[in-house]
């Protein structure tokens, strides 16, 4: 394994924030060429690092941004079917993407606000079931990767609908197992290597199945399974190394 690989891979989350400010123009200029590109900030290189947790996926982590298939998967899909970019619009970042953060920070029609349990670079220290927001405060919510990690996530879908505005947008994506019916969850494994063992990853609580969506449409929101991946073609959804058949919770109140 090279000391990228090892670096990206073994580190802490918290502790990886800030060494990325200073891995990644290392990585950019060892990566560089042009057989994959990365959306959200347009560079190509001759291979993505690999990434996971247990066994590693080839090819899907981009060197400049950090960014992942879901983050690259929602930037197109932001970019091309909405006015994030454009509208002014009042925003809440739940856990905060770096391959986001910075760019979404300096977006001047944006009032970004970021919040987060543990994360160094979020703006409000908050628990997703207990925000310190008003009631429909915001026009747009991100909350990704997190709901997994949550033992009452009922609680934390019913306070991000609570404080969207009315017609307000929420994408609230979360490792799925789309062969699964029901939802896997047991919340009495409490042993990080079960937990790993039983939901793919020693911090999460659940594995997700195709009834997240209903779960969300039963705190309110009306909830589109939208599988973007469709409509790019064959040769991007390759040069961006996009996943095969991953839906986009996008909702709506």
């Amino acid at each position: 394994m090279s000391i990228f690989k090892w670096v990206l891979n073994t580190i802490p989350r918290s502790l990886l924030i800030r060494v990325s400010y200073w891995v990644r123009p290392l990585l950019k200029f060892w990566y560089r060429g042009n057989r994959f590109t990365d959306p959200i900030d347009g560079k190509s290189y001759r291979k993505f690092l690999a990434y996971g947790y247990g066994i590693q996926r080839p090819n899907v982590l981009a060197p400049g941004t950090l960014s992942l298939e879901r983050h690259r998967l929602l930037w197109l899909y932001l970019k091309n079917e909405t006015a994030f970019f454009i509208k002014p619009k009042k925003v809440l970042h739940i856990a905060p993407e770096q391959a986001f953060f910075k760019r979404f920070k300096k977006q001047e029609n944006l009032h970004y606000i970021t919040a987060d349990l543990d994360s160094p670079i979020a703006d409000i220290k908050a628990d997703v079931t207990d925000l310190p927001f008003d009631d429909n405060e915001f026009d747009i919510i991100f909350c990704n990767h997190v709901l997994e990690h949550v033992l009452d996530d009922k609680k934390a879908m019913q306070e991000l609908y609570r404080v969207l505005k009315k017609r307000g947008l929420g994408i609230f994506q979360i490792p799925q197992d789309t062969n699964r019916k029901n939802t896997y969850e047991d919340l009495s494994i409490t042993d990080p290597k079960e937990r790993a063992k039983h939901f793919g990853q020693y911090d999460h609580v659940r594995i997700y199945g195709l009834d997240y969506f209903d779960k969300l449409r039963k705190v309110g929101f009306k909830v589109s399974e939208i599988d973007y991946s469709k409509n790019i073609s064959t040769a991007l959804f390759e040069k961006y190394r996009l996943a095969k058949g991953e839906l986009l919770p996008v909702c709506t109140k």
